[in-house]
């Protein structure tokens, strides 16, 4: 998470440095677009990264992170703005020195920021992302589950192409008295929840 905080600096300096570049020429009202430029991207670029590419700034993406609610779901907006915005806490008293202590204690290794806005830094499986959870309609789940048990749910979902249909099927077994189904319809309306949970359409 480190690495991946320091190559998204690197990429708003360089932006920050080309905008400085380009309103240098208009004089002081170059400087005031400079600084709300400023303010714009430092606080802007992770909001619109997590919310636009699927949990990642550029800095996740390299380290293969991604933010996702701690119900498995994406990452929405309000929870975005408050984990960035809680940034600023978690920085104090120095180098991240209440953000570091809280990784410690928290059984999920989450920052203030995290813990306040319901939301997990997670590592993406890359070939589960590529995949992503079969193409089934979306079905809401017919009573609520744990985070753990969702992201789990989830997780089923995007490895099921990896294993054979008899082994999803024996799995999807064990979840008879929330699907109400056995064998393949099982199967399906485990993917449909899981679709529900990414906020699928």
């Amino acid at each position: 998470r480190a690495i991946a905080w320091l190559v998204d600096l690197a990429v708003r300096l360089v932006v920050i440095w080309v905008l400085a570049i380009g309103l240098a020429v208009l004089g002081k009202t170059g400087q005031g677009l400079l600084l709300i430029a400023m303010f714009l991207v430092y606080w802007g670029y992770p909001i619109a990264f997590e919310l636009l590419n699927h949990g990642q700034t550029l800095g996740k993406k390299v380290m293969g992170l991604r933010v996702i609610g701690d119900t498995g779901a994406p990452v929405g907006w309000i929870p975005s703005i408050t984990r960035n915005l809680m940034r600023t806490v978690d920085m104090f008293p120095a180098l991240y020195g209440f953000g570091l202590a809280s990784t410690l204690i928290d059984r999920h290794a989450r920052r203030l920021g995290d813990i306040v806005a319901g939301t997990l830094v997670v590592h993406v499986d890359q070939d589960a992302r590529a995949r992503g959870a079969p193409a089934v309609p979306p079905l809401m789940l017919p009573l609520p589950l744990q985070p753990e048990e969702q992201m789990a749910l989830v997780s089923f979902a995007e490895r099921a192409p990896l294993v054979t249909r008899e082994r999803q099927e024996e799995l999807a077994g064990l979840l008879v008295p929330l699907t109400g189904l056995s064998g393949a319809g099982g199967v399906q309306r485990l993917f449909g929840y899981a679709n529900a949970l990414l906020g699928r359409r």
